[in-house]
């Protein structure tokens, strides 16, 4: 595959917004009660400044002009809390591989990028969440070495 992994610029908001729409299909088929679909979770002038701001990188793996994969992240740090120590964290607010281009380790390559920026940039880790009715994505990311950290949990009431 002649793909690259690079970071986002504004020419590629028009492929990351259809990957955006598949993300939320996974989610919404799973969880419709929580998901709405077909959406994105942000529009193309959000895209255009989270692009542009660099403690919110988006890494994507592009051939020619076509988006095949993306990962947004995120530079988190909690400083002078009263329990929680100083670690910077690199939290990986949504990755991506479009449909058509899975099993060809598109996403491994991303997630292979993203770690290196983290290393570099001197992060402490990198977290993410995954949600239950995506256990593919949950083996995925288990399969590239993380491990839970916390777990979210629900009960619904009027549902």
């Amino acid at each position: 595959m002649s793909a690259v992994i690079r970071r986002a610029n504004e020419n590629d908001i028009e492929g990351i917004l259809k990957l955006l729409v598949q993300v939320d299909m996974v989610h919404h088929n799973g969880r419709p009660d929580i998901f709405k679909g077909p959406a994105t979770k942000y529009n193309s002038e959000e895209l255009k400044s989270i692009i542009e701001n660099d403690a919110t990188p988006v890494f994507v793996c592009a051939e020619d002009d076509k988006i095949l994969g993306h990962a947004f992240c995120v530079h988190k740090q909690v400083v002078g809390d009263s329990v929680l120590t100083d670690i910077r964290t690199l939290y990986i607010d949504d990755i991506c591989v479009d449909e058509e281009c899975r099993g060809k380790h598109v996403g491994t390559r991303l997630f292979d990028a993203v770690k290196e920026y983290a290393h570099k940039n001197g992060f402490y880790n990198l977290t993410l969440n995954v949600w239950s009715c995506n256990p593919g994505a949950q083996k995925f990311y288990e399969k590239l070495g993380l491990v839970p950290q916390k777990v979210g949990m629900e009960m619904l009431i009027n549902g």
